[in-house]
């Protein structure tokens, strides 16, 4: 039966379907639902995965007010142990989180756990001790584990792979362009501290976690299933849409109907060593998201001198300045199928980003170096992200993948929660050197892709390999 739907799986559309979608009127219906898909997924995967950066957002700012003395979270390691431990919580869940999407269904599964981590944070405003912080803190990841591998997920399954890394890019503008505008919010409710007998970090988190259960409940009828399901979404694709964006997928890449769900058929995808240099790629990045992300008001507060207010509202612009560089780098990785390189060139921006904050002595330069570094990191995420989906198939290894990735990437969280040390401040040299080092080894595991990847299309091309159980199938690098 397994082999029976690993053919199906591999098979290329019927000759019909693809002189529909070459057609030039076909082609102008494929561009109107590729619309649709983009207003209809992208603008809520935004808004979602902007959750996790709402929360870091929501920490950091509270981290320079009063709340760290408050819960008594400024003693020892107390706030690094706060994020590690929803890092921790949120790995362990990953891989059921992420195959739950597939059995359960992306509507139901996205809006739950929306509505709970809003509920969460919204209470988080009442927490009176550390330890409680950390039990909110447990919570929150678990409700957080599927929420970036379950919409990687999702997206690839809807595009092309030619079309993947400025959707990526779509994703990931709506996430820091939410991150920006909560730490300008973050300002603004720090100012009513007091008001109502409630302190300014209260506020972040009770505004904060309203806004993400309405924005829960909305997902249920916003969010889209699917493709092969994409009927069952409110009022979104008609049968003839439905068909032509199924065979879009099965032209590309063959991989639009899952086999069976059955564990040896899932965890058998643990032997590609592909799925751990990704997860590698991620492991690494993910230890300057989480630095920059939860700490840079911090680095901008001890280690550049700014008050509380200032170091909250000079945080948001790196983060809108790195919608220019993801969407320019995005557009160029997908028009010319250049995914290598692209990371290359954003992993050389960090650091350089990272040679002037922690080696400039002048203020304004160190404050640049922020820009270059959020902006190169962010455009990475979107660039690993269609690297690692262009150059798999098979919807339980898209899955496998996209959970091994993104638990690498909160292990990298949990080693970024420790490389900025206040003691170390204003130069923070441990994560200055940990951040250009792992970036250093990215490039180097792009480089060793890379060539692994000519390599196998070269043997494909003279008909001496199948590239993922795939006829025609060839990598992206």
């Amino acid at each position: 039966m397994a082999a029976e739907t690993d053919s199906l799986m591999a098979k290329r559309p019927a000759a019909s379907e693809t002189e529909q979608m070459n057609d030039p009127e076909a082609s102008e219906i494929t561009k109107r639902l590729r619309l649709k898909v983009d207003f209809r997924l992208c603008t809520i995967a935004g808004l979602l995965c902007s959750l996790n950066l709402l929360d870091s957002g929501i920490i950091s700012s509270a981290s320079v007010t009063s709340m760290l003395k408050d819960l008594g979270l400024d003693q020892g390691n107390r706030y690094s142990v706060s994020i590690l431990i929803f890092t921790v919580a949120s790995v362990c869940f990953q891989l059921p989180a992420t195959l739950a999407v597939r059995i359960v269904g992306p509507r139901i599964f996205f809006a739950v756990i929306t509505v709970a981590f809003g509920l969460i944070t919204l209470c988080t405003a009442f927490i009176h001790t550390w330890k409680e912080m950390i039990v909110m803190r447990v919570l929150l990841g678990i409700c957080m584990s599927g929420i970036y591998p379950g919409l990687a997920l999702l997206i690839s399954s809807w595009y092309r792979r030619d079309e993947l890394q400025l959707r990526f890019a779509f994703l990931q503008c709506g996430e820091v362009i939410i991150l920006a505008t909560g730490g300008i919010v973050n300002f603004g409710l720090n100012i009513l501290d007091g008001w109502g007998g409630v302190k300014g970090w209260q506020w972040m988190f009770i505004v904060q976690g309203s806004v993400a259960c309405l924005i829960g409940l909305a997902t249920y009828w916003w969010i889209v299933d699917f493709p092969e399901n994409a009927q069952e979404s409110f009022y979104f694709l008609n049968e003839a849409e439905t068909k032509i964006a199924v065979a879009r997928i099965q032209q590309d890449r063959g991989d639009v109907v899952p086999t069976p769900f059955a564990w040896p058929e899932v965890l058998k995808h643990f032997l590609d060593i592909k799925v751990y240099g990704f997860a590698a790629t991620f492991f690494l990045l993910n230890l300057v998201s989480t630095a920059l992300s939860y700490f840079l008001p911090i680095i901008l507060q001890s280690g550049m001198g700014f008050s509380t207010n200032q170091a909250i509202l000079l945080s948001a612009p790196p983060y809108y300045y790195a919608v220019i560089p993801v969407l320019i780098s995005s557009w160029i990785g997908d028009k010319y199928r250049l995914r290598g390189p692209v990371i290359t060139f954003n992993s050389l921006c960090l650091i350089s980003g990272f040679g002037m904050l922690g080696f400039a002595d002048q203020v304004t330069v160190r404050y640049v170096g922020t820009y270059l570094a959020t902006g190169a990191y962010i455009s990475n995420w979107a660039a690993l992200n269609s690297y690692q989906a262009s150059n798999i198939t098979g919807q339980w290894k898209r899955a496998v993948t996209a959970a091994a990735v993104t638990a690498c990437n909160g292990l990298g969280g949990v080693a970024g929660s420790f490389i900025v040390r206040r003691a170390e401040a204003p130069r923070y040299p441990t994560a200055v050197w940990v951040s250009i080092g792992s970036h250093i080894l990215i490039i180097s595991i792009v480089l060793a892709f890379s060539v692994y990847f000519y390599t196998a299309n070269s043997k494909q091309r003279k008909g001496k390999k199948t590239i993922e159980r795939t006829e025609g199938f060839q990598y992206t690098y």
